[in-house]
């Protein structure tokens, strides 16, 4: 994978985005439990090795290093990942981390990684891609390895308020709302949720909502939790 430039298929809003303003610098909590509920215990957190896929600047990067876990992390932005490596260097942690499209082949080995984090990065791609990725998920993930993913549910405020994009369920340029602006957004069903991780097993499905306006608005995310089959 070219490290430096990501590829066509990542959509470049993002890249604007991260340029222009700042993003939200902690975890969402369904990250944070899943995790410790995972590996707190763990005798060697160095030992285990945790991919944060699509980081943006890099809010779980950061808390994953700060606990001490061997991180590496992926964006198709420039400007997300050079915050993400100024906030790590201001802490004196580190992290591996690479510009690139993570729809397509990523640039780690087979069976790398104890866990793979995606807190609503693969959401914003189309069927097809979230498609690719879940496969490279599920190839770099060590067998038994854990998936933790969270995605919008079709109930979240900007739901039929864009263009409507390649698969049935995706909105382009949404009008209103925390995802307004903000490019591609595939708000999934629970048979696409069945449909993107199929090649798991052990699943945790679960939503996860809180409410906007005086709760005139829900934002609700699906929090799926899997393992790659095998030890």
């Amino acid at each position: 994978m070219n490290t430096t430039n990501a590829s066509a298929s990542w959509d470049p809003t993002w890249e604007a985005i991260f340029a222009s303003r700042a993003w939200g610098k902690y975890p969402p909590e369904p990250v944070i439990r899943e995790i410790m509920r995972k590996f707190s215990r763990v005798p060697d957190r160095k030992a285990v090795r945790v991919l944060d896929l699509g980081s943006g600047p890099g809010a779980n990067t950061w808390f994953l290093a700060r606990e001490g876990f061997s991180v590496a992390a992926i964006d198709g932005s420039p400007s997300g990942i050079a915050q993400n490596r100024a906030r790590l260097t201001s802490e004196n942690l580190t992290a591996d981390l690479q510009v690139g499209d993570f729809t397509q082949r990523l640039p780690w080995d087979d069976a790398s990684f104890d866990a793979v984090l995606d807190n609503a990065s693969l959401c914003a791609n189309p069927m097809r891609s979230m498609l690719s990725c879940a496969a490279e998920v599920k190839r770099v993930l060590k067998p038994g390895g854990m998936f933790i993913s969270l995605n919008f549910t079709e109930r979240t405020w900007g739901y039929g308020l864009g263009q409507p994009g390649e698969d049935p369920g995706s909105m382009r340029n949404i009008s209103e709302g925390p995802l307004g602006n903000v490019g591609y957004i595939h708000f999934l069903s629970h048979a696409d949720v069945d449909r993107v991780y199929a090649g798991f097993t052990d699943h945790s499905i679960e939503r996860n909502s809180y409410t906007m306006g005086n709760q005139l608005h829900l934002i609700e995310l699906w929090v799926v939790v899997c393992r790659k089959p095998g030890a």
